[in-house]
């Protein structure tokens, strides 16, 4: 689960970092708007935002995640001061907000309710499912044999359901470590696609692949 954070408190933020990556979350950091945007498109699945940071406010940034995506939880940081500008953010569609100042685990619990997957089962056709708990793949209710890097593969798309995996992401998250190349991936997509039903792993050129659209947690 990849997650932005948005706070010009270094402080706040590496305590934020921190707290979150115990948790198991790979989290980004940004103390300015500016460079928030510039990476909106990433491949995150969740946003924590404060609202007053130099450059681009974390409203306007908002604004924009939304263009892109009506779904992906948004948790706005505030001051107690800041009543007109938390009544805006949910005018603008964030999930939730906490004040400062506040408990780290107040936002961690937060984290975890929004941004966590719902449902340990995607579905990526009508009779295909990957339940992420069982790390086991089904169609019709049949298993279907899987290696360990397909494995690690699904469960990466998961993590980024209708947004792309990238190729970096893919070399960090399924070889852990080993060396590899562009040849190996598109091979073991190349596998993976075979034991999937039709246009279930899309391509996006010079970026990486996602999922078809249809895909959705069940």
């Amino acid at each position: 689960m990849k997650i932005l954070a948005l706070e010009d408190n270094e402080r706040l933020l590496k305590l934020i970092k921190g707290s979150l990556e115990k948790e198991g979350y790979e989290v980004d950091c940004f103390s300015n708007g500016d460079d928030a945007l510039d990476v909106l498109e990433n491949g995150y699945n969740c946003f924590i935002l404060d609202i007053n940071v130099p450059s681009i406010d974390g409203i306007t940034l908002l604004e924009y995640i939304r263009v892109k995506s009506s779904d992906v939880p948004v948790l706005i940081i505030s001051s107690n001061h800041d009543l007109e500008k938390i009544e805006k953010s949910y005018k603008f569609g964030c999930n939730d907000y906490i004040k400062k100042p506040f408990y780290i685990i107040e936002l961690v619990e937060k984290v975890k309710k929004m941004c966590s997957p719902k449902s340990n089962k995607f579905q990526l056709a009508e009779n295909t499912v990957f339940d992420l708990k069982e790390r086991k793949l089904y169609i019709d209710s049949d298993e279907v044999e899987l290696t360990k890097k397909e494995i690690l593969f699904l469960e990466l798309f998961a993590q980024n359901l209708n947004k792309i995996a990238s190729y970096d992401e893919m070399i960090d998250y399924v070889w852990q470590g080993e060396e590899t190349n562009l040849t190996n991936i598109r091979a073991m997509i190349k596998r993976l696609r075979k034991k999937l039903p039709i246009d279930s792993i899309v391509i996006v050129k010079g970026m990486g692949y996602s999922l078809n659209k249809s895909a959705k947690f069940i």
